[in-house]
């Protein structure tokens, strides 16, 4: 690949770190899709080893990010419902508000719906707040991941 090639794949995989981040862009299939190009593009062991190592910390990364927070969520005692009012509520917050709407509409949501089942602010604040580590938690999982592939990236495009 050129070397304009690989500016271009180490841009787009920086865009997917940002997309982590800020959850509007795609992040995770924007890292896997540019390290596949690259893979395809530049061919031989090594490029295929980059994109399955990639694969497998992307995958592994998805798993433990829908897994372990939402198993701390549930001990918390945090509803489902209230991560589906928030996240339902967040999208709405989006297009209200652009890009910080969406961390106040989910906020938002699960406080309400945690408040409608729980009664009191003294009981649904505390959910509310571990709903928002839980979330967190997820992220930088997420984040994690994509660094890791991120990284093997671009050791591989050094090295090949």
């Amino acid at each position: 690949m050129s070397v304009w090639g690989e500016v271009i794949v180490g841009l787009v995989i920086l865009v997917g770190l940002v997309g982590v981040i800020v959850p509007i862009l795609p992040g995770v299939i924007l890292i896997f899709a540019a390290i596949a190009v690259w893979a395809f593009m530049t061919g031989g062991a090594e490029a295929w080893t980059v994109l399955a190592i990639a694969t497998v910390a992307l995958g592994i990364s998805g798993v433990v990010k829908y897994t372990w927070p939402g198993r701390r969520m549930r001990e918390a005692g945090v509803s489902n419902r209230a991560l589906l009012v928030g996240a339902i509520l967040g999208v709405v917050g989006f297009f209200v508000i652009p890009i910080v709407g969406l961390f106040i509409g989910f906020v938002l949501g699960v406080y309400l719906a945690e408040l409608y089942r729980l009664k009191t602010n003294q009981l649904a604040w505390p959910a509310t707040v571990h709903a928002l580590k839980g979330v967190g938690l997820s992220m930088l999982v997420e984040l994690l991941g994509a660094l890791v592939a991120a990284g093997v990236w671009l050791t591989g495009s050094i090295l090949a």
